[in-house]
């Protein structure tokens, strides 16, 4: 785990191909000759089912009225939600050829994707981005797994078996009336096929240069007091990452996990859905700790970070009536990480009850209750320490939304609130008001304005963590520290969001958004008073920095995307989003170094293209291309990255797809980029 005394920001550059070393060219060029060899022997094989049905036939006025759920708790067409809307289809997903939900995400417009090591990203939306990223608020079927304790998502231990996804709905912009503290700048919620959809058995796998696997056996069925069912298994090992002296990074990563889902309808009113994970892996890092106060000493150490997670949901949906509904889920999770310089255990227990209700012809009621309880434990090193050393905190919430259909058909107002009681800073309301006018079919526009909280966890009230130790003054040494604030105060959002959708044709539909959003009480980094301090021995002079709330400021920029069929065989996809932040000081803050490290960290510019050609043969060239504004704070000059691959489906239980990839990484790892070659097939058995 890496710790820095302001938000730790990711570095992306991709350097001139005459500033790689050695080793890295090798590594390309035996890419490309794996890349040719792989599309040779998808031009070789046997044809082995029936030709799959081509769905870039599919009509993009579909696309535009996929079913969602993330906007207000109730299924709505995307062409009706009133937010900065984005989903991940399942086709989506066979074309991108990503290996993990990082890579997937690359996809989302406006979403700041950079990859920081061989396991750890950086995510987040409309700035703020870093390895410690707070502000984006991530599910899995309904669970958060945003962490309490270090108020980020870590990505390493997140992995769902993509062929088991239904679809991933990403939320630019805030959802916190909805989905509660901590959705300040978006919300991604990954949704998985129910049982009933995965029957049979799938096997799938793959490698190359950079990774084996990831290598996935599944299989469903049904059983008389079940239901429908499915249980799985994965794992995969990605290879460490090279310095440009041609040296092992050490950074590797290793997973295993597996779960099991099930779907039943006891009666024609009631559906029960019972669901749950266990994972294990390791990654490792390089890492500069301090070892030593006398004599000073720090190392850079080769650290594991090892971590195993388990969990339990059950969710019950009953409907009472043609117009109302209502769903109880509860779920527990457990999670252990750490490495050598730090340990933490996690527990959550979360409850959530809903009603769906029509009020009247014009009136469309959600609202619920919620209540989550965390329980930690840490154990204290040199480097990181927890005070006190166990903790147990409580969420209490209340959220309604109602839906007024002023013109039917043309115009709705939505407007609602989430009431919260949390054990850091107390009590908190999000409000939203949304605005929807479709004048015709092809046609829509929306505005929203929405508050929303970051509420502090145990990194920003609890923790100190010691970064370097240095020979002080008359030869006593000095330890530099990062302290938790107790009295550290929520982060607030005011945002300002509007829309226009349009299906010109069959063949081109455009989204677009703007948006403004106004920060206050952001956390700051303020340097204290050296004070002498005898614990932990030897006596020396401790340099304090301390988490305070002496910032505030603004964003605003817009996203824009297109889905174009050109032709009958090709379809093209192009997305851009600027992003601009302005953030100050209030009178009396002595932070000198978070807001030119923030502004800086999150890219000005974001541009990328996707295409997808449908090919005789049954082969499909799909290819991206993404382009990032530099990181000025970071010295990292702008940057484009390219994706391709070409996928052999000769029939829907068959398909096979070999794929070239740059990769980028965080400058401050020394790392550079290189070029990943692989090939991926899948099979299934369908009952």
């Amino acid at each position: 785990m890496q710790v820095h005394h302001v938000k730790c920001v990711v570095a992306r550059q991709l350097p001139s191909l005459s500033s790689l070393s050695a080793g890295t060219l090798r590594t390309a060029r035996r890419a490309r000759v794996l890349a040719g060899a792989v599309l040779l022997a998808c031009l070789g094989i046997a044809d082995l089912a029936a030709q799959a049905p081509d769905l870039t036939q599919k009509s993009l006025e579909d696309l535009m009225n996929i079913d969602v759920t993330s906007v207000s708790k109730k299924a709505q067409k995307t062409s009706q939600a009133a937010a900065a809307i984005f989903v991940i289809t399942p086709e989506d997903i066979r074309r991108s050829g990503a290996l993990n939900i990082p890579d997937l995400l690359r996809m989302v417009p406006g979403l700041d994707v950079a990859q920081i090591d061989g396991s750890q990203w950086a995510i987040s939306a409309r700035g703020f981005n870093g390895q410690y990223s707070n502000k984006l608020l991530v599910l899995i079927d309904g669970r958060t797994v945003y962490n309490p304790a270090f108020v980020n998502v870590f990505w390493d231990s997140q992995n769902v078996p993509l062929e088991s996804i239904e679809r991933i709905e990403v939320i630019r912009g805030p959802g916190a009336a909805v989905w509660g503290s901590n959705a300040v700048n978006g919300v991604i919620n990954i949704i998985t096929n129910s049982a009933e959809k995965t029957q049979g058995g799938t096997v799938s796998g793959g490698g190359g240069n950079a990774a084996t696997g990831p290598e996935t056996i599944r299989y469903g069925g049904k059983a008389r007091k079940i239901g429908a069912y499915r249980v799985y298994a994965e794992g995969f090992h990605n290879n460490s990452l090279f310095t440009p002296a041609g040296l092992d990074g050490q950074d590797d990563w290793r997973l295993v996990h597996g779960g099991f889902r099930t779907d039943s309808t006891p009666n024609a009113r009631d559906s029960v859905t019972t669901e749950g994970d266990i994972a294990e892996g390791d990654a490792g890092e390089l890492t500069t700790v301090p070892i030593s106060i006398e004599p000073p000493e720090n190392a850079t150490l080769a650290l594991r970070n090892r971590y195993s997670e388990w969990n339990l949901l059950g969710r019950w949906n009953r409907r009472i009536s043609p117009g109302s509904e209502t769903s109880l889920q509860v779920y527990f999770d457990r999670i252990v990480r750490g490495d050598s310089t730090y340990n933490l255990g996690l527990n959550s227990l979360d409850i959530d009850f809903q009603h769906h209700v029509g009020w009247g012809a014009r009136q469309d009621i959600v609202w619920g209750l919620g209540y989550r309880v965390s329980s930690d434990g840490t154990n204290p090193t040199l480097r990181i320490v927890f005070t006190p050393k166990k903790k147990l905190t409580q969420l209490f919430s209340l959220f309604a939304q109602d839906e007024i259909t002023i013109c039917p058909e043309r115009l709705r107002l939505s407007f609602g609130a989430r009431f919260e009681h949390n054990g850091y800073t107390g009590f908190d309301i999000e409000p939203s008001v949304r605005l929807a006018w479709t004048p015709n079919s092809k046609n829509m526009l929306w505005s929203a304005i929405s508050g929303a909280v970051r509420i502090p966890g145990r990194y920003n009230t609890d923790l100190r963590a010691n970064f370097s130790t240095l020979p002080g003054p008359g030869g006593m040494p000095m330890l530099i520290s990062m302290f938790g604030n107790p009295q550290e105060k929520d982060e607030r959002l005011t945002g300002f969001d509007a829309g226009y959708r349009n299906t010109w044709t069959s063949n081109l539909s455009l989204d677009s958004t703007v948006f403004y959003n106004r920060y206050r009480d952001l956390e700051s980094v303020g340097l204290g008073t050296a004070v002498v301090e005898m614990n932990p021995s030897p006596p020396h002079l401790l340099i304090p920095n301390t988490f305070g709330n002496g910032l505030y400021g603004e964003t605003h920029g817009m996203e824009v995307f297109a889905n174009w069929k050109a032709s009958r065989f090709w379809t093209l996809s192009p997305g851009y989003a600027f992003m601009t932040m302005h953030l100050h000081a209030f009178p009396g803050s002595h932070d000198a170094t978070t807001i030119p490290g923030t502004e800086g960290s999150s890219p000005d510019h974001q541009a990328q293209l996707r295409s997808s050609i449908s090919l005789p043969m049954k082969l499909q060239w799909n290819a991206s291309g993404a382009f990032v504004d530099r990181l000025p704070a970071l010295s990292i000059s702008a940057y484009t990255r390219v994706d391709t691959g070409l996928t052999w489906q000769p029939g829907g239980s068959f398909s096979l797809r070999a794929c070239l990839r740059s990769s980028e990484q965080q400058p401050e790892k020394r790392q550079v980029d290189h070029l990943q070659a692989g090939i991926q097939f899948a099979f299934a058995v369908l009952p």
